[in-house]
C-alpha cells in the first residue's frame, strides 16, 4: 500500500477523554475540529465526567484529530485519551454532539 494509500484509508475510533473536560466547551470544539478535517462521527459528555468521541475518516484526519483531543480547547485540561480502534461502519453524515 502506498503512502496515499494508507493517509486515505478509513480509520475509526472511541475515545475516552479524562481530565477537565467538562463545562469547558470540549465538545462544541471537537465538533469545529472534526468537521474541518472531514470527521463524521460524535462527541457527548459522560456520566462520570469523561467525554466519549466517536470518530470516523481518512487515516491522516484521524490522526489529527487524536492529536487535538490530547490538548483539547484552552480551558481544558486533559489527563489522559483512551483510544480504542473499531472497524468503520459509515453509519454518520456528519459530526454532532450528542447529549
Amino acid at each position: 500500500m502506498s503512502d496515499e494509500e494508507q493517509r486515505q484509508e478509513k480509520k475509526r475510533f472511541r475515545a475516552i477523554v479524562r481530565g477537565r473536560v467538562q463545562g469547558v466547551n470540549f465538545r462544541n470544539s471537537t465538533q469545529y475540529e472534526a468537521r474541518k478535517l472531514g470527521v463524521v462521527g460524535y462527541v457527548r459528555n459522560q456520566w462520570d465526567g469523561t467525554v466519549e468521541v466517536v470518530a470516523e475518516g481518512e487515516a491522516d484526519a484521524i490522526r489529527k484529530l487524536i492529536s487535538w483531543l490530547h490538548a483539547g480547547p484552552s480551558l481544558a485540561h486533559v489527563s489522559r485519551v483512551e483510544i480504542q480502534w473499531e472497524a468503520p461502519r459509515n453509519e454518520f453524515a456528519e459530526f454532532e454532539v450528542r447529549f
